[in-house]
């Protein structure tokens, strides 16, 4: 009888053991889910040949607000900049960041392109 009492304990245990494994499991999957499962963008064949810095605001600057600001940028067969949307950032700063961004000139290439643009307004 003592042995069945410590087999059925022994059991149990076993059960809670393999319970929390698998819940151990399944939160670390979790945690590394999302990176992998990220979408990785293209890296851009086409340069920047004439880059110019966006305007900071003065105001901005000295109240230490910054950030990044993602744009995608519609680039025509000669280089030049047709269009620029806003993806993504503060959008205080987004208005600067499409202005300078406008006057970027891009390397030639055979058709238009969509490249993703992060511009960064550092207040240091």
């Amino acid at each position: 009888m003592l042995f069945v009492r410590r087999r059925e304990r022994l059991e149990k245990n076993l059960r809670r053991l393999s319970s929390a494994i698998f819940v151990l499991v399944l939160c670390t999957t979790a945690a590394f889910a999302p990176p992998l499962l990220a979408q990785k963008t293209a890296k851009s064949s086409r340069k920047v040949i004439v880059f110019g810095k966006p305007d900071y605001p003065e105001v901005l600057k000295r109240a230490q607000v910054g950030g990044v600001c993602h744009l995608k940028a519609t680039v025509q067969p000669n280089g030049s900049v047709s269009s620029v949307e806003i993806l993504g950032g503060n959008p205080i700063l987004a208005e600067s960041a499409v202005a300078a961004v406008k006057g970027w000139k891009y390397a030639p290439a055979p058709n238009e392109t969509n490249e993703d643009v992060f511009v960064t307004f550092n207040p240091k």
